[in-house]
């Protein structure tokens, strides 16, 4: 990106090209400004801002159904990779527009800020509310078909760009009524891909089917062949939920022991703000509590959340109290002892949601605050009374997570004393850099000291660092606090990174600020055995440093599975894919005539090729880890990491044929 010093030298300014007249303002009309900054409307013009286009158009059909007008929702992927979207709602008006001067489905496709979601006669709460959504996923499709059904007949429009093809037509009679929506991203837009991602599209259907309880969603990949049950030959999915919330957080916990019998399940309306939570305590020692707002996920909380914890902590610490249960114990309880062990689905409905940031990932709503914490208060209030049993067994579990959290802090403080104690605080393995800048630098977490130590030999010593891990580190998801920071390898990743372990207020907080490395790579070998410790420090971070993932730092490399050699020529590859087309290329179709090396671990390289695959920015292959979905991230780790075995089998068998797992 270049800047602009912004100085004016005088007559300067009217020279050649400095100079700046009315003939420089340059006005965007229509769609223009979406497609020149796409990112601005849709986050990115990945994979993420791709798929975002379908939620935008089901989001209309959402709308539709939170109206009480629509029961079914089906989504396509066809097989020329564009999307269809069909609702069986009132249809988008088709009648003329008098202030617009054309039909009202046009005005609806093509400009911005328009549609029925700021008439609060048509709509009370909506997802979208900024009127964007399927005008912007006009704009950024190379093509796109709107065809209409209602009054009786099936009304058409087609759109290239944005732009309408032709004026709306009649084409058809019908005696049914909805809206179907097929659009085709465009390949300028999005130049990483245009290929939809079908488990991705599934996560969000059934986490909507949750949230809207009494809709039926369907999806179908139509490029993909199966007998999917239903007596049709395409991969297919269906989503519905009768109980809403209640199900979802039975999802959720599916691989977690619950600790009581049934769901808490709340919902009230409260200052004119519809409050709905779901929760369950379980055995495990993580808190998963996902908040929503007009079915938008709030990954980074908000008023709701905060309203959320103040009434759940208040009204339990007061039982607790009130029962003389906690009379024994010698230090105070805090604010994470009562959701050790939650897990918690807080969806709330509000007519003017103000969002922190484009993203919409923050309520703001002052208001929203005070009717989750009345609302969680009386009901919980009321639970707790009528259900002693219940009670008891939550008011336990606070107490042991508030001896684990006593525990885990003096053993934090041991750590950063032993760090005062040895001077620098650095692991004695660690081999650092001599770069200092942060954001310049990387460290490797290397899978076993044999591999450390031809990391080390391979790497750039100025800009990257060698931590060497021991065999597989505690799996987290089954540990208690105190025994994570006690585990010798957890406690070398803390140190090296620089970050502090959390205070006695919050166990998790991070403090980015001291973050020493901003590339965390773990690097292990690419057999089954590796990808379980990968799995294992990736369970770490998400549950204990989940910041840095969330801020992008983390990311695991690739070393290659082959060597493929004929002679002097050699290439390295990544999939059988590439083997296969090396093997052809250099061997001319004669197998025999090439060498094929299977890497099982990184030992059996040395360390320039160590360097030439794995290390060098300039050829290596690094994935980074992300979250788009937290809810399903939890889900997956949980599932993978816990003491559940078929579910975990199930997964592995099902996943099989897939070299990556999107999370």
């Amino acid at each position: 990106m270049q800047s602009e010093n912004g100085k004016n030298n005088g007559n300067n300014a009217t020279q050649g090209g400095n100079q700046y007249s009315a003939e420089n303002i340059q006005v965007l009309e229509g769609l223009e400004a979406v497609r020149l900054r796409p990112a601005m409307y849709i986050g990115d013009t990945g994979t993420k801002g791709l798929h975002h286009l379908v939620y935008e158009v089901i989001d209309n059909s959402i709308d539709e159904a939170l109206a009480g007008y629509c029961t079914k929702i089906d989504v396509i992927i066809n097989e020329d990779g564009s999307v269809t979207v069909i609702d069986n709602g009132r249809g988008i008006p088709i009648d003329y527009h008098e202030k617009e001067k054309r039909s009202a489905l046009e005005v609806v496709m093509t400009v911005l800020h328009a549609g029925g979601k700021f008439d609060k006669g048509s709509y009370k709460v909506s997802g979208g509310l900024h009127g964007v959504g399927v005008s912007c996923v006009n704009a950024l499709s190379s093509t796109l078909i709107a065809e209409v059904y209602r009054e009786g007949k099936i009304w058409k429009q087609e759109y290239a760009q944005g732009d309408p093809k032709a004026d709306i037509q009649c084409v058809g009679d019908t005696d049914i009524t909805g809206t179907k929506i097929t659009f085709t991203p465009d390949p300028v837009i999005f130049t990483q891909t245009t290929d939809y991602n079908f488990e991705v599209l599934a996560t969000r259907l059934r986490e909507l089917s949750y949230l809207v309880r009494g809709i039926k969603l369907t999806l179908t990949d139509k490029r993909e062949i199966e007998e999917n049950g239903n007596g049709g030959k395409f991969r297919y999915e269906e989503f519905y939920s009768e109980e809403g919330l209640k199900e979802f957080v039975k999802f959720l916990d599916s691989n977690r022991e619950s600790l009581i019998e049934s769901t808490i399940y709340i919902e009230s309306d409260k200052n004119e703000v519809p409050v709905e939570v779901a929760m369950q305590y379980n055995t495990s020692f993580s808190e998963n509590i996902h908040s929503y707002v007009n079915n938008i996920n709030t990954i980074e909380g908000g008023t709701h959340l905060t309203g959320f914890r103040r009434g759940l902590t208040r009204t339990l610490k007061k039982y607790a109290d009130d029962s003389g249960m906690l009379s024994k114990l010698k230090f105070d309880i805090s604010g994470d002892d009562f959701r050790e062990g939650l897990t918690a689905i807080i969806s709330v409905k509000v007519l003017e949601p103000q969002f922190e940031g484009q993203t919409k990932t923050k309520l703001g709503n002052s208001e929203v605050s005070l009717a989750v914490d009345q609302a969680i208060s009386e009901a919980l209030a009321n639970y707790l009374e009528e259900n002693p049993k219940d009670a008891r067994t939550i008011v336990q579990k606070v107490i042991l997570a508030a001896q684990a959290r006593h525990a885990a802090r003096k053993a934090r403080e041991l750590v950063q004393r032993k760090n005062v104690l040895s001077g620098s605080g650095l692991p004695g393995k660690l081999s650092d850099c001599s770069e200092k800048d942060p954001s310049l630098t990387e460290i490797f977490l290397v899978e076993g000291d044999s591999a450390g130590g031809t990391a080390k030999q391979g790497r750039d010593r100025s800009f990257q660092a060698i931590l060497p891990l021991r065999g597989k580190i505690l799996n987290v998801e089954k540990a208690m606090q105190h025994k994570i920071f006690e585990n010798e390898e957890i406690k070398n990743i803390f140190t090296a990174l620089g970050v502090t372990i959390g205070t006695d207020e919050d166990s998790k907080a991070l403090n980015l600020e001291k973050l020493r490395y901003h590339k965390i790579i773990i690097m292990t070998d690419a057999d089954v055995d590796g990808s379980h410790i990968a799995t294992l420090i990736m369970t770490f971070f998400f549950r204990y440093m989940n910041d840095l993932i969330n801020e992008g730092h983390l990311y695991i490399a690739t070393p290659p599975l082959y060597l493929v050699k004929k002679g002097k020529e050699e290439r390295y590859c990544w999939s059988e894919e590439q083997r296969a087309k090396a093997i052809e290329e250099l061997g001319k179709g004669r197998d025999g005539s090439v060498h094929v090396q299977r890497y099982k671990g990184l030992g059996e390289m040395n360390a320039e090729q160590l360097w030439d695959t794995t290390m060098n920015p300039q050829t290596r292959l690094l994935h980074q880890v992300t979250i788009s979905n937290a809810v399903e991230a939890d889900r997956i780790f949980s599932m993978l990491m816990g003491d559940e075995v078929p579910p975990r089998r199930e997964f592995i068998e099902k996943h099989a044929k897939y070299a990556n797992i999107d999370i």
